[in-house]
């Protein structure tokens, strides 16, 4: 399945905004990927603002949160991952989204592996299925 996130972050920010209220991007500052103003950031983390007011050509996309804004009168355009996306809320309330780190794809691939495992019986009367090559017994 396609990530949850990029999905969740769209929906936010149009909740947000349809309510007329600030919609506050937390990201990751300390994320290799991540093109931030610098000297804003405050313990490895960065609060932007995305209202439409604050940002140009904003792109809310499956991999990436870009947009253009002014930082101290400069402009820059700012490109975040979605995996250094920490949250979404808006600024008068607080309402929205903590996310969850991201996973390594080798860790998800283990964790979907581990998933589709059968898990062993409860009953100890059941004699839990013998590994290596299957074979059918007929039963009357």
């Amino acid at each position: 399945m396609t990530p949850l996130k990029p999905y969740m972050v769209r929906a936010l920010y149009d909740w947000i905004v349809d309510n007329g209220l600030t919609p506050y991007l937390l990201v990751d500052a300390m994320h290799p990927a991540a093109i931030l103003p610098q000297g804003y950031e405050q313990d490895g983390r960065i609060i932007l603002n995305i209202r439409p007011e604050a940002v140009q050509q904003l792109h809310l996309g499956d991999d990436h949160v870009g947009f253009n804004a002014r930082f101290g009168g400069r402009p820059m355009r700012v490109e975040a991952p979605m995996a250094a996306i920490l949250a979404l809320y808006a600024r008068e309330n607080g309402r929205g989204m903590v996310f969850e780190e991201e996973e390594t794809a080798e860790a998800a691939e283990t964790s979907d592996a581990q998933e589709d495992m059968p898990l062993p019986p409860d009953d100890p009367e059941v004699p839990a299925p013998a590994r290596g090559r299957p074979h059918l017994t007929v039963v009357k």
